[in-house]
């Protein structure tokens, strides 16, 4: 792609790369295949390559965001299944991040708009504010008639009937082994805490069974995943470097082999610090902590795990932040099928769910569509169980679905010794 950016812009470090990313993009249009949205919508603009057109006028303008460009902006899902296709490799990520953080800066949005976003960025990074919120909105789920905005609506919907409580597991700690074959961090997430604790309690009792020694660090928080994806990339890279912290004292104690990450989502973004980072302070430390950043799948298809007998006819829903964001697509499949499951995919399986983090809330009709799609592909391969790899996906899904819904870790810790999901038993 032409650019024609001045001597002078490409003096700025961030519309050098921009740049770069840009000219790397040959028009083929192959993205427009295996984006959810223009699937969807069948506008241009809302394919990865229309959007590529609206950043590259946007940024080379040096003007404000418009009303238009922010529009299909917003509408992407960063599912990053384009970056898959692509055939020249365009980092797409990363020239989405910096229009969105553009965006952020130079658009003033609608009144409502800016409260929702405040709203979700000053609630969900924080499990305690988090539940609360959850059970309002149950409580405010009677009036939803009376909601004056389709995503409040949403909001109220996706509060759960029930909330587990908080589970002693997620508090800073060690878990000890009698013969340690390997020490990690776990990260416990944020939003997951308040939502699904059986996913960090499964991970914790299927690591220490296979004698990995377990530490949830100290001062650890948010990832910064949902922030950096607003644009708001100083309450994003406040989060970071609070992780970043946390991790390094710990590495820098009594050593780390690994960094366990159950929410594939936030695995994107922690394997992401180093970029984040690499013009600040804080470079040599976040590079560390991306290099030692596993999904927990990936950590154990490395490790190894015994053969066992699950038995069970299992639909694995390959999350977007695993399969495109991280370019793991094999390891949970094959664990599963150690474990002793029949693994089975839906044909759509490059295709996001519409969770995407905050997506849902923001965008439901768009989102509504793409979990219709997502559970009939699903349910059409007669599972008795669907896995995935993160708490968004899990929750979009499930609350689209009877078939029980669990991580794919809860059920290798099944297979191994540990409880039957709970989900699985009802």
């Amino acid at each position: 792609m032409q650019t024609f950016f001045t001597p002078e812009q490409l003096e700025d470090p961030g519309l050098a790369r921009a740049n770069k990313i840009l000219r790397s993009c040959v028009h083929c249009g192959m993205c427009t295949a295996t984006c959810p949205t223009y699937q969807v919508l069948g506008d241009e603009l809302d394919s990865p390559r229309g959007r590529i057109y609206l950043i590259k006028d946007m940024l080379e303008s040096g003007r404000p965001a418009d009303a238009r460009t922010v529009h299909h902006i917003d509408r992407c899902l960063s599912c990053l299944a384009c970056t898959t296709t692509c055939p020249s490799g365009v980092d797409y990520m990363h020239l989405v991040d910096q229009a969105r953080a553009y965006i952020e800066k130079t658009y003033k949005r609608p009144v409502m708009d800016r409260m929702l976003r405040s709203v979700l960025a000053w609630i969900i990074p924080y499990p305690g504010r988090f539940r609360l919120s959850l059970r309002l909105a149950r409580l405010g789920r009677p009036f939803k008639a009376l909601m004056p905005d389709k995503r409040l609506r949403a909001m109220l919907d996706m509060a759960p009937d029930r909330l587990p409580k908080p589970s002693p597991n997620d508090k800073p700690q060690t878990f000890s082994v009698p013969e340690r074959k390997a020490r990690v961090a776990l990260m416990t997430g944020c939003a997951q805490k308040a939502l699904d604790t059986d996913i960090n309690d499964a991970t914790i009792r299927l690591l220490t069974r296979l004698g990995v020694e377990i530490v949830v660090p100290e001062g650890m928080g948010c990832c910064g995943a949902l922030t950096h994806h607003m644009g708001r990339e100083a309450q994003a890279h406040a989060s970071a470097a609070q992780n970043i912290g946390a991790f390094m004292r710990e590495a820098r104690g009594d050593g780390l082999d690994a960094i366990i990450i159950n929410t594939s989502g936030c695995g994107t973004t922690v394997k992401d610090y180093g970029d984040m980072f690499r013009h600040n302070p804080l470079a040599e430390d976040a590079a560390a902590v991306s290099g030692l950043a596993r999904d927990v799948t990936e950590f154990l298809a490395a490790f190894g795990i015994p053969e066992a007998q699950g038995g069970l006819r299992v639909a694995y829903h390959a999350a977007c932040s695993l399969q495109h964001g991280q370019k793991i697509k094999d390891a949970p499949k094959d664990l599963l099928r150690r474990a002793g499951f029949e693994v089975v995919e839906p044909t759509d399986s490059h295709l996001c769910c519409g969770s995407a983090g905050t997506y849902n809330l923001m965008q439901p009709e768009i989102s509504a569509e793409l979990k219709a799609r997502k559970v009939a592909t699903l349910e059409a391969r007669a599972p008795q169980v669907i896995a995935a790899g993160n708490i968004g996906c899990m929750v979009q899904i499930g609350s689209g679905t009877d078939v029980p819904v669990v991580h794919t870790v809860e059920l290798l810790d099944w297979a191994l010794g540990g409880p039957k999901p709970a989900k699985m038993s009802g």
